[in-house]
């Protein structure tokens, strides 16, 4: 009696992988927290920052993506954070305002809108779920919307487990 042959579904059928984590940012990332800058931990002296600014190592920055935010509950300047961004731009690749997180969403989304979405049009796509890095919360919810146009149907997780999340009706949805 022969053995049954054992066919690979997963490896022959038509999904297509979106794995987010090649959108990622692959350029070296730092942060300036004004925190370091305050008095006390309190408030931001004029006199203090135009002096951290002129004796800060800024070329450090150079190539990186910096955010520039403040990690203690104070009221900082608008201009405070202009002056840091000034200072930074010869260096860094890019400077954002906020947290290192909210930095990688933005890049992150930057690279989205660059993606050309006509290769996934009438595709079945499954969007990788599990990642070795983090990958945002927020990256998945505009994968999602903007797949649902033109794909025929999402998923989410691996291509042999996957969490059905849409599929276009016959009558073209």
């Amino acid at each position: 009696m022969e053995e049954p042959r054992i066919v690979n579904r997963v490896a022959n059928s038509t999904l297509v992988t979106l794995n987010l984590e090649d959108y990622l940012p692959n350029a070296p990332a730092a942060t300036v927290d004004l925190k370091q800058v305050l008095f006390q931990e309190l408030i931001l002296k004029e006199k203090d920052l135009r002096d951290f600014i002129k004796t800060h190592d800024w070329s450090q920055y150079s190539g990186k993506n910096v955010n520039v935010y403040c990690s203690v509950d104070v009221i900082v300047p608008t201009w405070a954070y202009m002056l840091v961004g000034i200072s930074l731009q010869p260096f860094a690749k890019q400077v954002f305002f906020g947290t290192k997180d909210s930095m990688h969403e933005q890049l992150l989304k930057e690279a989205l809108d660059k993606l050309d979405w006509e290769k996934f049009r009438d595709a079945k796509v499954v969007i990788k779920g599990c990642s070795d890095v983090h990958v945002p919360e927020s990256a998945y919810l505009e994968v999602a919307t903007r797949l649902r146009p033109i794909a025929s149907s999402i998923m989410y997780g691996e291509p042999c487990s996957t969490v059905p999340l849409y599929k276009r009706n016959r009558a073209g949805d």
